[in-house]
């Protein structure tokens, strides 16, 4: 009989290798679990009490709002109706409104007492653009150089032409045509149009002999 200290086989016997616990990571992921749990289940209660607030706010608002239009009287709300329509359609008139005030004016201003207008024809076509054509008479040259000169560096004339240039054999006073553009701000209406000033017998002709006209699209103001 062999002794207990002496192996009876001798195949080797297996080493047992150390076992890794996983108990470390489940712990984590447990607590982020119930973390997400809790947070979800808060917010859950947020949206909750959130939406009741809501739906009180709005019945409360609806109840304020059906008070006041029990206290508005419909012939005064009527009434302001009409009133808005008429300030929007007045102030549609007055944008598409046109002033020649301002225009008569300034060609008073600008002609020298020797040059007179015998007609004057204002016209504003489909894009917007001003025209002025017109004929008159003038002393002499020099006179009707000087108009030119007055109206071609005043800015709110554009493209003047004098043109037609004829001399009276009995008096010397030279007859011409006048060709030119406005600015459209020119005779735009507005609050500020400046009231008409008195003009120029020697500017501007007699209304028996001096004519103003305007396409359908304008109108005149005096």
């Amino acid at each position: 009989m062999l002794p207990p200290t002496i192996p009876t086989s001798f195949a080797p016997r297996p080493t047992a290798t150390p076992r890794r616990s996983g108990s470390s990571y489940t712990n984590i992921f447990n607590v982020f679990a119930y973390a997400i749990f809790f947070a979800v289940i808060l917010l859950s209660v947020g949206v909750f009490f959130y939406n009741r607030i809501l739906a009180t706010t709005k019945v409360n608002e609806d109840a304020a709002l059906a008070k006041a239009e029990q206290g508005i009287d419909p012939s005064t709300a009527q009434a302001f109706v009409q009133l808005s329509n008429r300030l929007t359609y007045g102030e549609k008139l007055l944008t598409s409104h046109v002033a020649f005030t301002g225009f008569f004016s300034a060609l008073a201003s600008l002609l020298p007492s020797t040059v007179r207008l015998t007609a004057l024809h204002l016209s504003i076509d489909d894009t917007g653009a001003v025209k002025v054509q017109g004929s008159g008479d003038a002393k002499d040259f020099n006179s009707l150089a000087s108009a030119s000169e007055s109206l071609s560096k005043d800015s709110q004339f554009k493209d003047v032409i004098f043109s037609g240039m004829s001399v009276s054999p009995k008096d010397g006073t030279v007859s011409f045509s006048l060709s030119a553009s406005l600015d459209p701000k020119f005779i735009a209406f507005s609050a500020t149009t400046p009231l008409p000033a008195t003009p120029s017998s020697a500017a501007v002709a007699s209304s028996s002999s001096a004519a103003a006209t305007s396409t359908p699209s304008g109108q005149i103001t005096p």
